[in-house]
């Protein structure tokens, strides 16, 4: 057996070349290495981020409107798609209106998302509707020195009640006597405004006890809350049962409900808010124009910019601004008054207000429909918003300023066209009489206002002679001959 060996030369490098490459390959291995490590690294850390849940924080800071309402709808369905496990709504709120109240627990109870309503920040309060939102949440807290209740139910075009059981009062009767023994007297029957203010108090009572039963809070107390108007503080709040918990801010909060198990719709949900992402919905801008617009000043005023634009494009028609701008104007009001609480006899009045300031301009009244039209104006105003709840009423000032200024305008308007009317015609049919002209041809032609004219007259009549019109028949002048002197001081 013949064995061959292979001996390396410069023809043939391989055997002396094998170590030099497996050296060259050593720091691409560590490469290799290094970049699994920090893949792996990324992993975990995506995978701890998708692990963490999301909390939305939904900020309400005043009165309970329809803005209010709409922000915080839409704000639980952001929430939803951004995928997140609870939403707080911060709440500093002195009441609002009925409607809007009962919009936004709608939208809570049907959430499949937990909410916890926070009352903070220190200072703040849940009053009147914001109680009743509390109630309804699925967590309950407030911050320290805060304060809820309060949510005895504002009447509606019942003034002059004050909060009570919701039962009318009534004089002690005296008795009567029949037969020689005295009987006590029937009592008569309780006024409208009392049966109507018994309806709301019993009705507001029974709403919030049913959603203090759903939540396993204290009935009792809300229903004095309601009855009697009482409030509380916040540790009061914690030991009568009213809220879950006290927290300082919501990162505490947040921590406090960590590992908490709610009910939400027919499940049950565990928190896990240890390590969660705040997300802070902010209303957008079409609930920051509802919010703008559905203010009872602001809808006022867009009520009147609409009527008088409609009436300068109708009575002046011409470019077309007045007119656009007082329909987008008119259409804005009324949609935001039908989204408050209106008086339909005060809107009456504020139309027969301003029907009357127009008419005014129209006929010679004088002054007497101007007046009544703002007299009827500043009532219908002052009656337009069918509530006494804070922040929702028309200022006296605002309606007396936009009174002064819609009398000015109109009685402005008015003094021009009845200047107008007095001054002398300037131009059409009715300025030829009374017209100074010069004759241009023996034959019966003259020149008046740089035009030629046939003319007749009694008298003759010579070349270069001034005359003035005294009538018109088609196109034909009937002059009288006149004098240069009569003429220059005519002119």
């Amino acid at each position: 057996m013949i064995r061959m060996l292979t001996v390396p030369t410069a023809a043939h490098p391989t055997a002396r070349s094998l170590p030099a490459q497996g050296a060259g390959c050593q720091p691409v291995v560590w490469l290799l290495r290094f970049a699994a490590v920090v893949l792996t690294f990324l992993l975990m850390l995506a995978a701890v981020a998708a692990r963490a849940s999301t909390v939305a924080v939904l900020q309400v800071d005043g009165a309970i409107s329809p803005a209010s309402a709409d922000y915080i709808e839409r704000g639980i369905g952001k929430a939803l798609e951004q995928g997140a496990a609870l939403v707080v709504l911060q709440i500093d709120t002195p009441g609002g209106l009925d409607t809007s109240m009962r919009q936004i627990i709608k939208a809570i109870l049907a959430s499949p998302i937990p909410v916890a309503t926070f009352v903070s920040p220190e200072g703040a309060r849940a009053a009147s509707a914001g109680t009743y939102i509390l109630y309804a949440s699925h967590v309950a807290a407030m911050a320290p020195a805060t304060n809820l209740g309060a949510a005895t139910p504002v009447p509606l075009g019942v003034p002059g009640t004050a909060p009570g059981d919701g039962q009318p009062t009534r004089k002690p009767l005296p008795a009567e006597e029949k037969d020689g023994e005295k009987k006590p007297a029937e009592a008569p029957a309780s006024s409208p405004a009392d049966a109507m203010r018994a309806k709301q108090v019993n009705d507001a009572v029974a709403y919030i006890r049913s959603l203090a039963e759903l939540r396993g809070r204290n009935a009792d107390w809300a229903e004095r809350a309601v009855r009697e108007g009482i409030s509380l503080s916040a540790e009061q709040a914690l030991k009568e049962n009213v809220i879950d918990l006290v927290a300082q801010d919501v990162p505490a909060l947040l921590k406090a409900l960590h590992g908490r198990e709610i009910k939400v719709l027919e499940r049950t949900v565990k928190l896990d808010t240890q390590s969660a992402t705040l997300l802070t919905i902010a209303p957008d801008a079409r609930n920051r124009f509802l919010a703008v617009i559905t203010n009872p000043s602001v809808a006022l005023i867009l009520m009147l910019i609409g009527v008088y634009g409609l009436f300068f494009e109708f009575s002046s028609p011409g470019f077309g601004v007045a007119g656009v701008a007082g329909g987008i104007c008119l259409l804005l009001g009324l949609y935001a008054l039908q989204l408050l609480p209106i008086n339909y006899a005060g809107l009456a009045l504020v139309l027969l207000g301003l029907a009357l300031m127009i008419a005014e301009t129209f006929l010679p009244s004088f002054g007497v429909l101007g007046i009544g039209g703002i007299v009827a104006f500043v009532l219908g105003a002052t009656l337009l918003i069918d509530t006494e709840v804070p922040g929702f009423g028309i200022p006296l000032p605002v309606i007396v300023a936009t009174a002064i200024v819609s009398g000015t305008l109109l009685f402005l308007v008015g003094g021009m066209a009845l200047r107008a009317r007095r001054s002398a015609v300037v131009s059409g049919r009715e300025e030829m009489i009374g017209a100074y002209g010069e004759v241009i041809d023996a034959e019966g032609w003259a020149g008046v206002h740089g035009e030629r004219w046939r003319v007749r007259s009694r008298a003759p009549l010579a070349v270069g002679q001034k005359v003035r019109v005294t009538a018109i028949d088609g196109l034909t002048l009937t002059v009288e001959p006149t004098d240069d002197a009569m003429q220059r001081k005519k002119e």
